[in-house]
C-alpha cells in the first residue's frame, strides 16, 4: 500500500475517479446518443466539471447544516439524505444539459441521466474500493503493521 496524506490522497482521487470516469461516461453517452466520441467527450466534461463544483458546494454546505444542527454521527439517514441531496442537484444540472446538447426530449434526457446515474453507481463502488487498495492514509497503514 502507498500512504499518502489525507489532501495528496483527495487529490489523487478525484483525478484518477473524474478522468477515467469521463472515459466511460463518454462511451455511455454514446451508447445512449447513437453518437461518436466527438459529441459526447464534451458532455462528459461539463457533466463531470459540474459534480466536481457542485461535490464542493453541496458538502460544505451540509457540512455546516451538521455543524448548525449538532449532528455528531453520520447515520443511514442522514447518507441516504446526503447522497439524495447530492443526485437531485446534479440531476437538475444535468436534464437540461443533455436535451440541449443531443437535442433530445425530457424522457430520453432522464433516461440517459438514469443509466448514468447506475453506472457512476457502481463505478464509484469498485473505483473506491479498488483505490483503497493501492492507497491508504499514513494512521491506517500505521494500525496494520
Amino acid at each position: 500500500m502507498i500512504a499518502l496524506s489525507p489532501i495528496k490522497r483527495r487529490l489523487l482521487y478525484v483525478s484518477v475517479f473524474e478522468l477515467l470516469g469521463i472515459v466511460f461516461a463518454t462511451l455511455v453517452l454514446m451508447a445512449l446518443s447513437g453518437g461518436d466520441a466527438k459529441q459526447s467527450l464534451p458532455v462528459a466534461v461539463i457533466v463531470s466539471t459540474a459534480a466536481v463544483v457542485w461535490n464542493f458546494i453541496y458538502n460544505t454546505l451540509f457540512e455546516a447544516w451538521e455543524a448548525r444542527k449538532q449532528i455528531q454521527a453520520r447515520t443511514v439517514k442522514i447518507r441516504t439524505a446526503h447522497a439524495i441531496g447530492f443526485e437531485g442537484g446534479l440531476f437538475v444540472f444535468c436534464l437540461p444539459v443533455y436535451m440541449l446538447w443531443y437535442g433530445v426530449g425530457m424522457w430520453t434526457a432522464l433516461t440517459m441521466e438514469a443509466a448514468l446515474l447506475l453506472f457512476f453507481l457502481v463505478y464509484t463502488f469498485l473505483f473506491t474500493l479498488a483505490f483503497d487498495q493501492v492507497f491508504t492514509l499514513p494512521h491506517m497503514l500505521e494500525a496494520e503493521g
